[in-house]
């Protein structure tokens, strides 16, 4: 075994790919709440599917999708195999590097946590990307062109009480996750400085509650629309 591959193995390396992978997705958020917004918009899906039309066929784009599903994956297994490792080992260690007794409740579950939202990203996949790969999403004209109509299945899932319940729970998961996560990631990168440190405390802290919360509203607001 290569002194890389032993590095990334250990400890410190699983961390490194943690908070890596870790910014990366936080990154993808922004990108796709801002996309997520436009199925807001009162023109029968028209503007959120010609968004959707470009990111599933830009070739730039589309070799970034296939990055992040990578990325999800390795960050979901390393977060594990991370906690895991803290779980077995004496005096076990937290996320950032804090001792399990003075860490907070979401560092010592990062795990079960992370198995969650990988569960939720799962089922979200397979609810609209497996779909459309398995064309069995429909077609829709705009502007001439035939697109994939991926307004309908949105629609459909959002308009289930059953499951805007699931996805408001999973957002709230989420924001636990990235409230210990986002700063932590660069806690583990060694990029602590007593002044700037308390900066990014603050903004992840931020994000960690505008982020889900603006994806949460999404789906409640199609549930209220549907029963007014």
């Amino acid at each position: 075994m290569s002194w890389f591959s032993r590095f990334l193995t250990s400890s410190l390396g699983r961390k490194l790919v943690m908070s890596l992978t870790g910014l990366f997705l936080i990154s993808f958020l922004v990108v796709h709440l801002i996309g997520n917004f436009q199925l807001l918009i009162d023109d029968n899906g028209e503007q959120f599917n010609v968004y959707a039309e470009f990111m599933t066929t830009n070739p730039v784009i589309k070799t970034t999708s296939y990055l992040l599903y990578a990325f999800i994956l390795l960050h979901a297994i390393q977060g594990i195999l991370l906690w895991r490792h803290n779980r077995s080992s004496r005096g076990p260690v937290g996320y950032a590097g804090k001792a399990a007794n003075g860490a907070s409740w979401a560092s010592r579950n990062m795990g079960p946590l992370g198995v969650i939202i990988l569960v939720f990203i799962l089922v979200h996949m397979y609810q609209f990307w497996l779909q459309m790969k398995l064309d069995a999403v429909p077609d829709v004209t705009i502007d001439g062109k035939e697109v994939k109509n991926l307004y309908a299945p949105v629609a459909e899932v959002f308009s289930n009480g059953g499951f805007v319940a699931f996805y408001v729970l999973s957002m709230v998961i989420i924001s636990v996750h990235l409230w210990h996560g986002f700063q932590s990631a660069f806690q583990s990168l060694g990029l602590n400085h007593k002044k700037y440190t308390p900066v990014i405390r603050t903004i992840g802290h931020a994000y960690s509650v505008l982020v889900p919360l603006g994806f949460a509203l999404i789906p409640i607001i199609f549930l209220i629309n549907k029963n007014l």
